[in-house]
């Protein structure tokens, strides 16, 4: 099986699993990293094929709904059917495996160029304007408050510290998408990433005037 027809069937797999899930983490969601992590791979000079794959697979069995070990064992399932280089594989399967924010003061894991393109990808779309819908849509799912004035934002040192926390949806800005626009890994990703890091300080000074009654 050649590598276009890998491609096609890794998109059908992530497709059809994630078609009917959480809006902030969907098909949808999946196919903008795609997106992005392809045009950030093309700048950068980086292995289109890895690139692509991770961004395809690194939120079929997202660490939020699924044991870690289960998903690991489930993406390593999927590849083996392709008869893939190991190395090939195996960096596919790291990149998916670590990813993910786990945590303000929890170690980033992601070494190789396609990884850090790829975590680049997912991270973009966590912030700016689908950033902040995606935030909202992810605390409906998880019934959190969209705001208590009660609960601070809190740097969680840990990944099940931070899987495990009870927040609010505007606390999240705080405790992770701001910090993004500093932790991207690639020239390209911290260019774009800048404006929308503008634009959610904008609606943050402005959700904070209407609740105070200021405008």
């Amino acid at each position: 099986m050649n590598k276009k027809e890998i491609i096609k069937k890794t998109i059908s797999f992530a497709r059809k699993k994630l078609e009917n899930g959480e809006s902030g983490h969907d098909w949808q969601h999946t196919e903008r990293v795609q997106k992005m992590a392809l045009k950030l791979a093309k700048e950068e000079t980086a292995d289109m094929f890895v690139v692509e794959m991770s961004a395809l697979l690194h939120d079929v069995f997202d660490h939020k709904f699924f044991d870690e070990k289960l998903a690991q064992e489930k993406i390593k399932e999927f590849l083996e059917q392709f008869k893939l280089d190991k190395n090939i594989e195996s960096h596919i399967e790291s990149i998916v495996a670590n990813i993910s924010f786990k945590g303000a003061k929890v170690k980033n894991k992601i070494s190789t160029l396609e990884g850090k393109i790829a975590q680049d990808a997912d991270r973009l779309d966590a912030i700016g304007a689908i950033g902040i819908a995606r935030v909202f849509s992810y605390g409906a799912h998880a019934d959190r408050p969209f705001y208590d004035p009660k609960i601070k934002p809190v740097s969680h040192t840990s990944p099940e510290k931070y899987k495990n926390a009870k927040s609010t949806s505007i606390n999240h800005f705080y405790e992770k998408l701001l910090l993004l626009k500093n932790r991207m890994n690639t020239k390209t990703a911290k260019r774009i990433a800048k404006n929308r890091h503008e634009f959610m300080k904008k609606y943050l000074k402005q959700f904070f005037d209407e609740w105070e009654g200021k405008k």
